[in-house]
């Protein structure tokens, strides 16, 4: 499932805290949420790259989990651009800056949905991504500041770096209540929802 990998290991299994333990967090309390849920059963982080296969062929499935489960899901997701994508941490920019201007999921969206035409390219996106910006009808200098300040490119770091200390070796690494999650084929991150559900109070 994994199409972006820093390693062999990529799909290793293994338990993982939801809260502060040691510096590591699978969830933090900045980390974006895709919905709002007060006191969620079950808990589904996805650690994503805008720019891999794999993450825009997890896509739908996430959209059906959020349609069936929604209400009783949280679902995360936390920035891991790899360096062998080109416009990963770009595009992870360009989401972030949307996302102050409360343009989150509408981001997200579009940057999946376009993958094709901007991904796996040695050329820089930035005026693609701006494009979206403008579709999106977001204030284009907040925007471009966003996009620019240091500040942002530091919170895609924070998001990278509790993904590597826990153990995420490409994307997308997906972690059920703080289980990562070993996913052989598609269905396995169902599963794991559905059994989540079921052993939580």
């Amino acid at each position: 499932m994994n199409s972006g990998s820093k390693g062999d290991d990529a799909n290793r299994s293994e338990a993982a805290p939801t809260a502060d333990a040691g510096g590591v967090q699978v969830v933090r309390d900045s980390s974006h949420r895709l919905n709002d849920l007060p006191d969620p059963k079950v808990t589904l982080v996805e650690f994503l790259d805008f720019e891999c296969e794999g993450c825009r062929a997890a896509y739908p499935l996430v959209e059906e989990l959020r349609n069936q489960y929604g209400d009783r899901v949280e679902f995360v997701i936390r920035y891991f651009p790899l360096s062998g994508h080109f416009n990963g941490e770009r595009a992870a920019r360009a989401v972030e800056a949307a996302a102050q201007q409360g343009q989150l999921e509408a981001m997200y969206r579009k940057m999946y949905e376009t993958q094709s035409e901007w991904g796996e390219q040695r050329v820089p996106a930035d005026d693609v991504f701006r494009g979206f910006a403008t579709d999106l009808n977001l204030d284009m200098a907040a925007f471009d500041a966003a996009y620019n300040d240091p500040a942002t490119l530091e919170r895609i770091r924070v998001d990278q770096q509790d993904g590597e200390k826990l153990g995420v070796m490409g994307t997308p690494t997906f972690f059920v209540n703080g289980q990562q999650i070993a996913l052989r084929r598609a269905e396995d991150l169902r599963t794991a929802v559905e059994d989540a559900l079921q052993n939580t109070p």
